[in-house]
């Protein structure tokens, strides 16, 4: 059969002469003939596996390999139970507080009358500031204000003793 112009045969360059094929492949045979048996020392590849039957799949199902947890459940993370539903401190193993760190810390220093103190659960120490800060007409303020930097800077714990999530 020829080909005409419209479909080349890609093993002829344009001249008619053919191309060689590219560097470490086999040489396939010419048309007609057999392939030549493998050299020596090595085996011919296998068949390829038999296609499965109507209804069925190669393999076994997936199971999770033995060593890891299961898969978390009712939307709780990994480190989480119901207990310690925001985890655990890493190092001691007490439970994280459902208040922030962030947010204690940033009430107070932006509003400095003890309201992270309130936040967090500490009314004996926030009124303190709170009357601190009115008695000295705004300067006893700076007791908040350093007090929510330490917050920040710190591993704080709340009312109950537990330290503040990051």
């Amino acid at each position: 059969m020829s080909t005409g112009p419209e479909n080349p045969d890609p093993s002829q360059q344009p001249d008619g002469q053919s191309v060689p094929p590219p560097y470490g492949s086999p040489t396939p045979p010419p048309p007609g003939q057999t392939p030549p048996p493998p050299p020596y020392g090595e085996s011919a590849p296998p068949p390829p596996p038999p296609p499965p039957p109507a209804g069925q799949s190669y393999g076994q199902p997936y199971t999770q390999p033995s060593g890891y947890p299961p898969p978390p459940t009712g939307g709780v993370p990994y480190g989480a139970s119901a207990a310690a539903p925001y985890g655990v401190h890493p190092v001691t193993g007490i439970p994280y507080s459902d208040k922030s760190k962030l947010v204690a810390g940033l009430l107070q220093i932006l509003i400095p009358l003890g309201i992270g103190r309130f936040y967090i659960g500490d009314t004996k120490t926030g009124v303190w500031q709170l009357i601190v800060t009115v008695l000295t007409c705004g300067i006893g303020g700076l007791w908040p204000f350093i007090d929510g930097i330490i917050m920040l800077a710190t591993d704080s714990t709340d009312a109950q003793g537990r330290p503040l999530r990051s």
